[in-house]
């Protein structure tokens, strides 16, 4: 069986700022080497590597630079915000299989330059699927967001003075967090509510930063894990899901608009673990536009649905509530690294080592973005 056989056992990271001066290259081998000295595994061993379809270096690049060994497995996930789990969960379940021993997992971006950030460019004529949305302005993944939080707005009654408590929450945890790009940086709720409009509902407090960094992780058996010096995540469970007829971002056609992969994916993840949502002590939702935040809470059985709202309000996801989330403070107000510096706060958490530690923290749980096909993996402190 898959269950607890592979652990996480290092994690790096470059510091997180806007205009960076190194590249994209130097900035994933610098986070890959130090995921490998904190694990305290040579480079030389690693056999297996995993990213996104959109990271632009290739492995060949990145494992004769790191000075890596002979590959026996690599891949790569798609859908960006939607990748990070899949990348972790795939070489993971090729390390269980015996088909590589020491893997790889990294993110590199320097998001701060537009020409990163694929909607920013303009073509004469749309074929793929966005032909069916942005004629009707629905350019950016904010738009699409927007659209989804509205909805759900008008059904269930959300508030924008509830919504704000995403990103209040995930603030507060960043003045905790020496390397979080919002550190220094308060936020209150006349703030928020007099911030920018990007895309209503969704104000500039809603979005995700714009900043440069990178993470990466490295992935073992459960057997050696237990050998190395740092306290192993083991990986308990491991989820993808694709809800049938999806349509990307703008999936608003369906019977139930707001049940799409997410649920999928949380279906099959609690049916492989050995605990329910009650028993997940922290989580790290995706958090690119603050409404996704609740969209996973009810998607993973937190809350009911319509009520992730006040769950929020009500001081659910802040420190010392029923389930602290994005402790490190997220995409909001750590660093956007489509969602893969949320898998590495996951594994602080199972370790002890979070600048907002969960008490005896078992299970944590690590997802990503509702909005588009996608992932989880849900950690464990053996």
């Amino acid at each position: 069986m898959f269950k607890d056989q592979t652990a996480i056992v290092g994690i790096g990271q470059t510091p997180f700022a806007k205009g960076l001066p190194e590249t994209e290259l130097e900035l994933a081998c610098q986070a890959i080497k130090q995921a490998l000295d904190d694990a305290g595994i040579h480079p030389s061993e690693v056999d297996a590597l995993g990213s996104y379809t959109f990271e632009k270096n290739p492995e060949f690049e990145v494992a004769r630079n790191v000075g890596l060994g002979d590959l026996t497995f690599f891949s790569q996930s798609p859908y960006g915000g939607g990748a990070a789990c899949g990348a972790v969960g795939q070489v993971a379940v090729a390390i269980a299989a015996g088909i590589a021993n020491v893997g790889v997992v990294w993110r590199s971006r320097k998001r701060s330059g537009a020409e990163t950030r694929i909607w920013a460019g303009v073509e004469q004529r749309i074929t793929d699927h966005w032909k069916w949305s942005r004629p009707a302005g629905l350019v950016r993944p904010a738009d699409e967001v927007a659209v989804l939080a509205r909805r759900y707005m008008h059904d269930y009654g959300l508030t924008r003075e509830q919504l704000a408590h995403v990103a209040l929450a995930q603030r507060e945890y960043a003045q905790q967090n020496p390397v979080a790009f919002m550190r220094g940086r308060e936020l209150t709720l006349e703030q928020y509510l007099n911030g920018r409009m990007i895309s209503d509902p969704l104000c500039l407090f809603d979005n995700c930063l714009e900043t440069d960094g990178a993470v990466a992780l490295v992935i073992v058996r459960a057997d050696r894990a237990q050998t190395l010096r740092q306290t192993p995540a083991f990986i308990h469970a491991f989820s993808q899901g694709l809800v049938r007829e999806h349509q990307l971002m703008t999936d608003y056609h369906r019977a139930h608009p707001l049940r799409g992969s997410s649920y999928v994916t949380a279906a099959n993840l609690w049916r492989q673990a050995d605990c329910q949502p009650k028993d997940v002590d922290v989580a790290q939702f995706y958090d690119a536009f603050s409404p996704l935040v609740l969209f996973s809470l009810e998607a993973y059985g937190f809350c009911a649905a319509g009520t992730a709202g006040h769950f929020v309000a009500d001081g659910g996801t802040r420190s010392g509530g029923r389930l602290p989330v994005n402790t490190s403070g997220g995409s909001l107000s750590e660093v956007y690294l489509h969602g893969l510096n949320l898998v590495t706060e996951a594994v602080r958490q199972v370790r002890g080592t979070s600048t907002a530690q969960v008490t005896d923290a078992e299970f944590s749980l690590v997802t990503s973005c509702d909005g588009t096909p996608n992932g989880a993996l849900l950690l464990r402190r053996k």
